[in-house]
């Protein structure tokens, strides 16, 4: 997993990774998630036969399987010769049976149909520059979430916690990610917490994991194979970052089922390079990259035309989910990984005075209430008489 590079290859890496936030994201129309309480639309049998076909005709063409997208268009052609959507009068109906009958052939969380009350642009806008004002958006957006980055914090025994909730990538991003791992560079532990993440960049994956490595170490993380192109491309650690590195440190990532896509990625990085212990629940399932396609003015499609594959077990988590080390219910992950990370530290610690600061530090995190996630809705607590289970701390800690 490891090869050693020359200190020209290095620089040349480091100027990748440079780039990688530095140069503009591939222009897309907005094609954002519409409302859930969005207005309904009536469709006719025109415009579901029109729908079907442009459907069926994008899958066929560029999902990443091409036996699967072919069976997916034709279960799907056949479907409406058949009278399947025959009784569905309304957009929303139709759009949750289109995406039940992908899902029974492919089996792909991120294979789904979209219905939008607004009309959409035009076909081929999606391949447009963004308006100035669509980019002053987007930048806004960004900054209101702090890029991903929701808190940071210094726990009890001098345990590190990263709680992020995206995977961005841009310039401004990549300053928040290492301002905030210099907050926690000087931390013995270091947990970062996926259970709210539902996805974004694998540059920013990079970015993070080049800071679990010794600098002269560079390290394959994942490719991605897109049928678009019949190109797969490799990401690997960066020998040149700035800011602290955490090799040697003990590290746990919390999951949850609704960690999703990349946040996936990198708890699967993680698992795979034996970089660490996760904490928590089996992840989402979403492992197949893709983008957007206009089917008419009310749908759209996101299609995956790429694949991950780990270069350790040469394959991903579509469907599956990964498997957490440790198995607790998410709300406990918390809680469950601050207790190992002590209990880790407390058995390498040599000094008198450390080892009683740290019996002082378990004895407060397991007298913690937990925290339950309550996704959705704000942070609610729990008593602290919900401790995490004995065996799963312990195995957290490696005991």
């Amino acid at each position: 997993m490891v090869r050693p590079v020359s200190p020209r290859a290095a620089a040349a890496a480091a100027l990748v990774v440079a780039l990688a936030f530095a140069a503009p994201r591939p222009a897309r129309a907005q094609f954002a998630t519409p409302p859930p309480d969005q207005p309904d639309l009536p469709v006719d049998a025109t415009f579901r036969a029109a729908t079907v076909e442009s459907l069926a005709a994008h899958v066929a063409a560029t999902y990443v399987f091409p036996d699967v997208g072919e069976r997916a268009a034709r279960a799907l052609r056949d479907k409406l010769k058949r009278g399947r959507y025959d009784h569905i009068a309304g957009a929303k109906a139709f759009g949750d049976s289109l995406n039940a009958d992908l899902r029974a052939v492919a089996h792909d969380l991120h294979l789904r149909v979209h219905y939008f009350n607004r009309t959409l642009p035009p076909s081929g806008a999606e391949d447009t520059a963004p308006s100035a004002e669509e980019l002053a958006r987007m930048a806004a957006q960004s900054r209101l979430r702090n890029y991903g980055f929701e808190r940071v914090e210094r726990l009890a025994g001098n345990v590190g916690y990263l709680d992020l909730r995206g995977f961005e990538a841009s310039p401004e991003a990549a300053n928040v990610a290492e301002a905030a791992l210099s907050f926690l560079g000087h931390t013995d532990a270091l947990i970062v917490d996926l259970r709210r993440n539902g996805g974004g960049d694998p540059n920013m994956i990079v970015l993070i994991l080049s800071h679990l490595y010794k600098g002269e170490e560079r390290v394959h993380v994942n490719d991605f194979y897109l049928r678009t192109s019949g190109h797969t491309e490799e990401y690997w650690t960066s020998t040149s970052v700035p800011g602290p590195r955490f090799d040697g440190k003990d590290v746990y990532v919390l999951t949850s089922r609704f960690t999703g896509s990349a946040a996936e990625e990198f708890a699967y990085d993680i698992k795979n390079l034996k970089r660490g212990t996760l904490v928590g629940e089996t992840t989402a399932g979403g492992a197949n990259p893709g983008g957007f396609v206009r089917l008419n003015d009310h749908f759209a499609a996101f299609i995956a035309n790429g694949r991950a594959i780990n270069p350790v077990s040469h394959t991903n988590w579509e469907g599956v989910g990964v498997e957490p080390d440790v198995k607790v219910p998410a709300d406990d992950a918390l809680k469950t990984a601050h207790v190992a990370a002590l209990t880790g530290l407390r058995a390498k610690a040599t000094e008198d005075e450390r080892r009683a600061a740290l019996d002082r530090a378990l004895e407060f995190a397991k007298n913690q209430p937990v925290v339950a996630l309550n996704l959705g809705g704000p942070a609610m607590m729990r008593p602290a008489s919900a401790a995490p289970p004995p065996a799963a701390a312990a195995a957290a800690a490696g005991h």
